[in-house]
């Protein structure tokens, strides 16, 4: 037993869970890198390990994607999709329905985090425009982003890391997880209709603001890389050699830079992939994992059942973070079932609605409206991330155990 490797390990995860160090401007990504680095400088880790350790198809694959998103971002269609929305005739409430929709669909084969990135600005000018409260659409859109991601194995971090560690294939997780997802789509709706019911009654006091254009060119350019991109998970080319084919081809453009469609990859997350990939096989080197999961098994605690893998997903989502959590989970559980890894991704993604910090998109919504002027606080979210987080983890375990992916 490395005492050293145990003591980076936990250390590193009580990062994660805190998500900085008190007194310095170190956040996860910081954290996780200097980990790498004790790791280093002890002699615990050669640097010949650390490429064995670092999974580079989900690394590439992720980058990929991002460049298939960057498009999109380029072309302004994520602004101008947001415009659209709020720009919409109808009542405060068919826009809420817009926001849940359009957020939802495009988080299922973009980027979330992206997608909360570039829109939040626009829904919060819009929505004031027209009179109305904008916390509602805040908690729709970020809500929307979470469960719409889970529908698809390329929907989100955790989902591509899930993917690619169980080589599960696009439509038969589409099938598993798309169900459950969409109906946690309908939950964010009805439960911010019911409890922001009062603010959605009034608004409408000035014109719908005018809504702003995409690049058609560069935004067919992005839909035709998109279905491109789901054809070829259909073949037996790698996933991530099929997603840097089409990132090469959209990176060659006589319109926008290479250097600014690889500036908008986020390089954070693919570093804290690499460093959690390197601290979590560093500490599955000394034994101690593969113990505890011995040790798990034996007393019926695995997570390959409803009744551990919701209350673990839950608490480790809105702690550590979704993705740290999905990380270790699957460096310590060695073989777990292609149902299990479909209740991991789902139930990782919708436990990411329950706090203001269970995901990523909640915080870039929440600080992109603070930058537009708007305030959305820990309770506001609280209040309707609760309830959603409940109804839909319940609505997607009763589907697991239905269709006979997982066992209570």
């Amino acid at each position: 037993m490395d005492g050293l490797i145990l003591a980076v390990f936990v250390a590193t995860y009580a990062g994660m869970a805190l998500g900085r160090v008190p007194g310095l401007k170190l956040d996860r990504t910081g954290i996780a890198l200097m980990a790498v680095v004790v790791l280093l400088a002890s002699g615990r880790l050669p640097v010949s390990a650390m490429g064995r350790a670092v999974d580079m198809p989900t690394l590439l694959l992720l980058f990929a994607l991002m460049i298939v998103s960057a498009q999109f971002a380029a072309a302004g269609f994520y602004r101008a999709a947001a415009s659209r929305i709020t720009a919409a005739k109808g009542s405060p409430t068919r826009l809420l329905a817009l926001t849940v929709i359009v957020a939802g669909g495009l988080s299922a084969l973009l980027a979330n985090d992206i997608i909360a990135f570039a829109m939040t600005p626009v829904i919060v000018e819009g929505v004031r425009r027209r009179g109305l409260d904008p916390r509602p659409y805040l908690i729709a859109l970020a809500g929307a982003a979470n469960a719409g991601s889970a529908m698809t194995v390329i929907g989100n971090p955790q989902n591509i890391l899930i993917g690619q560690s169980g080589g599960l294939d696009f439509w038969r997780f589409l099938t598993a997880c798309g169900p459950p997802a969409l109906a946690a789509l309908g939950i964010v709706y009805a439960v911010v209709l019911w409890q922001w019911r009062d603010a959605l009654t009034a608004g409408d006091s000035a014109p719908p603001p005018t809504p702003m254009p995409a690049d058609p060119m560069q935004t067919a350019k992005g839909f035709a890389a998109l279905a491109a991109l789901v054809a070829l998970f259909a073949t037996d080319l790698p996933r991530e050699t099929g997603a840097l084919l089409i990132a090469a081809w959209l990176l060659a453009s006589r319109r926008l830079a290479s250097r600014d469609m690889i500036g908008a990859v986020d390089w954070h997350l693919l570093l804290l992939f690499a460093c959690l990939f390197i601290v979590t096989d560093a500490f599955a080197g000394t034994g101690m994992a593969a113990r505890g999961i011995d040790w798990l098994a034996m007393r019926g605690l695995l997570p390959d059942t409803l009744s551990v893998m919701a209350p673990l997903t839950l608490a480790m989502s809105n702690t550590i973070g979704n993705v740290p959590a999905v990380m270790l989970v699957l460096s310590v559980w060695p073989s777990p079932g292609e149902g299990a890894l479909y209740g991991l991704a789902l139930l990782s993604t919708l436990a990411g609605n329950l706090l203001l910090i269970g995901s990523l998109a909640n915080i870039i919504v929440a600080e992109r409206a603070a930058g537009a002027g708007a305030r959305l606080g820990f309770r506001d979210h609280a209040r309707s991330g609760v309830p959603i987080t409940v109804l839909s983890m319940a609505v997607a375990a009763a589907w697991l155990a239905l269709a006979g992916w997982m066992d209570w």
